[in-house]
């Protein structure tokens, strides 16, 4: 134990720097796949077939590809193709489509678990499908969502550490660093274990909270 700690003193600055990063990658590829994942949740159940067949068509091939071969193709292929990025724009990229997916699925068993009976009523009064979306069906579906949602935040910060593949120097990557040349692994790893633990705690704790409410709703 004695020895853990002074490990801990010492590999834990650097750690913290792959935190920063670990953090920065998982909000930001949070906002791109939460605004992408709206994107496709809308166009499905928009009742336009082209729209509705091409979100469904989107959503299976982000869902069946692996997040690791979406990640080496934009930051590898890509470049082929005139776009190169760097590795954290190309896992905050990478991550944010991949896990919009998952986004539109839920946003969308949010949106078709509001009352059709509102949406009609809506309807009649003269709102068109734009109005009723935005003053209606979003502001419950949203509700509806969060407990998932938050199951999905929980999901990318784990996954931020499929960013070390494309060389980004998250925390994972950190640990597996300072491990190959300490060759203290165990104390290295155990660290590493339980500072994903402590990020991943405050949003568990949130979930349950979103839960909680919903069931007393």
């Amino acid at each position: 134990m004695r020895e853990f700690l002074a490990d801990a003193q010492d590999y834990l600055p650097i750690l913290l720097q792959g935190v920063q990063l670990t953090i920065l990658i998982t909000l930001a590829s949070l906002v791109v796949s939460t605004l992408l994942g709206l994107v496709w949740a809308v166009m499905r159940v928009s009742g336009i077939a082209v729209l509705a067949g091409f979100s469904a068509v989107m959503i299976n091939i982000l869902r069946g590809i692996p997040i690791i071969v979406q990640l080496f193709y934009i930051y590898f292929v890509m470049p082929d193709f005139g776009l190169s990025l760097t590795a954290v724009q190309a896992a905050i990229i990478g991550l944010g489509i991949a896990y919009s997916a998952y986004q539109a699925e839920n946003f969308r068993a949010g949106i078709e678990a509001v009352d059709r009976g509102q949406v009609e009523a809506a309807l009649s009064i003269g709102m068109g499908w734009g109005m009723t979306m935005r003053r209606v069906i979003l502001p419950q579906a949203i509700r509806i969502a969060l407990p998932p949602y938050g199951n999905i935040m929980i999901m990318m910060l784990k996954d931020s550490s499929q960013a070390s593949t494309i060389t980004v120097a998250e925390l994972a990557l950190q640990g597996k660093l300072i491990a190959s040349s300490t060759f203290k692994n165990t104390s290295v790893y155990t660290l590493v274990a339980l500072m994903y633990l402590a990020l991943s705690l405050p949003l568990i704790l949130l979930v349950r909270h979103f839960e909680a409410k919903g069931r007393h709703r």
